[in-house]
């Protein structure tokens, strides 16, 4: 009878941590789901002073995080959660890579805001190029395990470069095979690489290249003082809402009209808003947050964009949060401009 009895617990015991474990471990899929809708407010700061007019301008994140058996279980059953593999989520890079790369497009998101906010509001600014930017590294480049994903190449053969192009150029017109040095930045210390240059795959097949993905490095100069507290956010798609925030502060007007106006989408240099992932769940998250206005990236046609996206979630959410499309920087402010 007492082993019967011993047994029973044991058995209850294992089924308890079973169900924790669940709960608990950590299983190698992720679940994205809403993240947080933030007042930009609160992270963007020009000329040392607050932004006092009422109302909000406020971007809007998907939240990620590491899934356990519990979570991904829920996720299946949710209309705005998604379950994703390691390698759908990063796309074959390291977790490091993967939050250099969601650093770079948040530093890349906010001199396109500054950018395209100043030229709005006709403020000068001169954009600096830093160098090439580092994306990925062919593991059959001489310069793998040398050079790392987020290093800023700054230099070849002690040449420097006006921008990605003019480097791009002159080693396609080197020799496959040849010695090259490469200068470049790791956690702002230069320092050195030598290695031979390989031969690119399609479309570059047979030209000389360092086996490097590589992107522009710029940052803008300004005697206007813009200020970004911005930390654990990454990504690209506040472009359009930072563009707003900076540009009431410059100007110095109230363009929300006291509405809280949420959003999302990249800025791009020709002030055209481009499209993002999970807009779907951005929507939810600004319908929780009570916005009342969503602005949807438009895209050149209202199929498969994010317009069409955001208006098919908000009305599963029977939400009354107005989505309002935008193509360009124009388009929202000629829309706040009516507001009034």
């Amino acid at each position: 009878m007492k082993n019967k009895f011993s047994l029973k617990r044991l058995g209850l015991v294992i089924a308890g941590l079973i169900v924790l474990a669940c709960f608990l471990v950590p299983i190698p899929f992720y679940v994205e789901g809403p993240g947080a809708t933030i007042d930009l407010s609160e992270l963007i700061k020009v000329n040392g002073k607050e932004d006092q007019h009422s109302g909000s301008f406020s971007l809007t994140s998907v939240g990620i995080r590491q899934g356990t058996v519990a979570t991904v279980a829920k996720a299946k059953f949710s209309d705005f959660e998604d379950v994703v593999s390691k390698d759908e989520l990063m796309g074959g890079a390291t977790t490091e890579e993967y939050d250099q790369m969601q650093a770079y497009y948040m530093e890349s998101s906010q001199n396109a805001a500054i950018e395209q906010a100043l030229k709005l509001a006709d403020k000068p600014y001169e954009m600096t190029y830093l160098g090439v930017y580092v994306m990925a590294i062919d593991s059959a480049s001489s310069f793998y395990g040398k050079i790392a994903v987020g290093d800023t190449v700054t230099k070849v053969n002690g040449k420097s470069f006006a921008d990605a192009d003019a480097l791009v150029d002159y080693v396609h017109n080197q020799t496959v095979g040849d010695e090259v040095t490469v200068t470049y930045l790791h956690n702002d210390k230069e320092k050195e690489a030598r290695g031979k240059l390989i031969e690119l795959p399609e479309p570059n097949k047979g030209k000389a290249g360092i086996g490097i993905t590589l992107t522009s490095h710029t940052k803008i100069k300004t005697d206007e003082k813009i200020v970004f507290d911005v930390d654990n956010i990454g990504g690209p798609s506040a472009g359009l809402m930072f563009t707003l925030e900076i540009y009431q502060q410059l100007i110095e007007e109230d363009l929300r009209q006291g509405l809280d106006i949420a959003g999302t989408g990249t800025m791009n240099a020709d002030g055209t808003v481009g499209q993002i992932g999970g807009i779907d769940k951005k929507v939810a998250s600004a319908a929780e947050s009570g916005a009342k206005i969503f602005f949807a990236p438009k895209g050149e046609s209202e199929e498969d964009t994010n317009y069409k996206e955001a208006k098919a979630a908000a009305k599963k959410l029977s939400t009354d949060m107005k989505i309002v499309p935008i193509a360009t920087l124009n388009d929202a402010v000629s829309y706040l401009e009516k507001l009034n």
